[in-house]
């Protein structure tokens, strides 16, 4: 059972560990070097190192700009495989937003290293283009080809690649072309299946020895004092690694030694009193829905969204979830807290709901609301409509998040399926960073999820994929049914200790639901997120008379409440549990003794039985009783949803109806 203490949580192994350095230049000048915790997923780790290098040049500027920032003291730098390089799509995905207004971060430096094989796999069956680089021909990116057996070239390439980033603040390659002298790993025989490169390359001498032999021929060196050079550097080498063993024997730290860690308090409910003043949601709730008096805004957008605002602030509600937002956004600012959203059409909205960005009708000139709460107002809304894409985007906004733990980083999918386009980023970063590499973040997913019956590409966002997993408080997984709650988590998010990524199932009917609403009593001072709601709907104050608890979480208690209305149902409670993971069991219990006649537990999904939070939550509720927890919901199936209307309504009102009598 030894476990070894060099790390916190589960650890990696040593090639995926980031590090930090400080070395100084010709000049003296110090110079910071991160190497970004990666994982074997090639070129995964892309969108993460231009997200951490875009959050630190704004960190670095004085006027704390989003644009107009300068960005030549941030050098990304990016090490690719040739095989890799053509191979991965989300090479192409990076390349896209390399000029893009919400990801630019002044050129990034691409080093190939082209050994001209992919593991086993030779460049005619790796890629149809002639180079393994003309990828980046799409953004007529420069590509230096360079021999790898001429350091000297490698150098002067590096030093040409570097200033033609600096002056012209765009991306550049590096192609060393060069060889593998060994297989894939130790136990790997290249000859196998490369036995010709390979006669060649055992033939072949070595980089050093040419380099040796070529300073020697030009007289810049004799070989006394090469191999003076060469025993210096091995002995520094040597030196180290002495001095790391030294280190370990006595018991002591040593820079090389584990993982460069952050650590955090340990996840804990206690509640975080994230409500404001009425007198300051009543300012942000007017001043967000004004627009200077040149300004023609669209007619539709004035009649249908900003008076229904106006209408809302003035009388105290009803707020619906995009309101609920933009005053979560507009709070943290006023705070001193930057908002940083991106996602495809999220300035709109996928449903029209949240235009935080409003268009002059005849110039489109711009205007953003939320940056104009503060006379002098230093923290800002930057919210971008990213490019088509899921995998380099959601990578970006994790590597902000990892920067920047002082602005509230968001991403959205235009649709919560979507996120099946950047599974790779949640399993190799969000769900499982801290525990690999000590690596927190505290990005937030918005997933627009629910059944309308749209068919099985607009319904799930595949909520079981998140809460699979869910382990050692690692990430938080809610459903909310109040544009309140999601006004606190978002708060919440910003106020607490401790970081962790939160993945959010977000609305599409209920954002303009007459039940999804909240009032200005549940955003003032003292009110805070409820990771569980009891039962504020009940026909009965007599907690005795309920023998039935419907369990639930999100779009579905909506359709529950009206049935039970409907059939004018005394004897069943509905429970809404809004935060999945961490699971807070104390204060479900506290609901549940409430309701101690209560013998038939059921949880309610709209989900596939094989889909959504059952098989989670439901070993977890059975815990917590005697009685057998009962499912209502879809039976298993292959596809998240049918794809006809009539279906999904037949199913949806069968399954409401046994939540009641199941």
């Amino acid at each position: 059972n030894y476990v070894p203490n060099l790390v916190a949580g589960d650890g990696d192994v040593k090639y995926h560990l980031g590090f930090e350095a400080v070395r100084k230049n010709e000049s003296g000048e110090e110079i910071e070097i991160q190497l970004a915790a990666n994982p074997s997923h090639l070129e995964a780790v892309n969108g993460v190192v231009e997200g951490k290098t875009r959050a630190r040049q704004r960190a670095l500027d004085p006027e704390k700009r989003d644009q107009g920032v300068d960005r030549s003291p941030v050098l990304p730098i990016l090490i690719h495989g040739d095989a890799a390089f053509a191979g991965q799509g989300s090479v192409a995905e990076l390349l896209n937003f390399s000029q893009l207004t919400g990801y630019r971060t002044g050129g990034t430096i691409h080093i190939v290293v082209n050994n001209q094989i992919g593991f086993t796999t030779s460049p005619a069956d790796a890629r149809s283009s002639a180079y393994c680089t003309d990828v980046a021909k799409m953004i007529e990116a420069p590509v230096f080809h360079v021999n790898g057996d001429s350091p000297m070239d490698v150098m002067y390439a590096a030093e040409l690649a570097l200033d033609y980033r600096q002056k012209f603040k765009a991306d550049v390659i590096i192609d060393i072309v060069c060889y593998r002298r060994h297989g894939h790993n130790e136990g790997d025989e290249p000859a196998f299946t490369q036995p010709k490169m390979y006669r060649e390359v055992r033939a072949h001498e070595s980089t050093a020895t040419l380099f040796k032999k070529e300073l020697v021929e030009n007289g810049d060196f004799t070989r006394d004092e090469v191999d003076a050079v060469e025993k210096a550097c091995q002995d520094a080498l040597d030196a180290e690694l002495q001095e790391l063993e030294e280190a370990q024997a006595r018991g002591e730290g040593h820079d090389l030694e584990g993982v460069i860690g952050e650590p955090q308090p340990p996840y804990s409910h206690d509640p975080v009193s994230t409500g404001i003043s009425l007198d300051t949601l009543r300012d942000i709730g007017q001043k967000m829905c004004r627009v200077p008096g040149n300004f023609k805004l669209n007619e539709k957008i004035e009649k249908r969204f900003l008076d229904q605002r106006r209408r809302a602030v003035e009388g105290g509600g009803p707020y619906n979830w995009a309101t609920a937002e933009a005053l979560a956004f507009g709070s943290l600012i006023v705070e001193g807290n930057a908002v940083r959203l991106s996602g495809q059409d999220c300035r709109r909205g996928t449903f029209s709901q949240r235009h935080a960005v409003l268009y002059d009708r005849e110039t489109r000139a711009r205007y953003k609301p939320l940056n104009h709460l503060l006379p002098d107002q230093e923290a800002k809304l930057w919210i971008y409509n990213s490019l088509l894409s899921e995998f380099a985007v959601l990578a970006f906004e994790y590597g902000y998040s990892l920067q920047e733990p002082d602005a509230l980083v968001l991403w959205e999918a235009q649709f919560g399926d979507f996120a099946n386009g950047a599974q790779v980023i949640v399993d190799q970063f969000i769900s499982s960073a801290e525990s690999k590499w000590q690596r927190n973040s505290h990005l937030v997913m918005l997933l627009p999820h629910g059944y309308e019956g749209q068919g099985p590409e607009h319904s799930s966002a595949r909520l079981e994929r998140f809460l699979q997993l869910c382990a050692e408080q690692n990430i938080q997984v809610c459903y909310l049914t109040k544009p309140a709650q999601y006004f606190h988590i978002l708060r919440r998010q910003m106020r607490r200790p401790f970081r962790k990524p939160l993945i959010l199932m977000t609305p599409k009917s209920l954002l303009n639901h007459d039940g999804c609403v909240s009032h200005d009593a549940d955003f003032d001072e003292g009110t805070c997120f409820r990771e569980i709601l009891d039962d504020d709907h009940l026909l009965v104050d007599d907690p005795e008379r309920i023998n039935r608890i419907v369990f639930c979480t999100g779009k579905v208690y909506f359709d529950l409440l009206k049935y039970r209305e409907e059939n004018e149902i005394k004897d069943s409670a509905i429970v809404r549990i809004e935060q999945l993971y961490p699971f807070h069991k104390e204060m479900l219990t506290s609901i549940t003794d409430r309701y101690s006649q209560a013998h038939k537990w059921v949880w309610c999904q709209e989900e596939p039985l094989n889909m959504g939070a059952w098989t989670f939550i439901g070993p977890r509720l059975q815990q917590l009783t005697s009685h057998h927890v009962r499912y209502a919901g879809r039976d298993r199936a292959a596809s998240p949803a049918a794809g006809a209307k009539i279906i999904h309504k037949r199913e949806q009102e069968a399954l409401v109806e046994a939540a009641f009598s199941v």
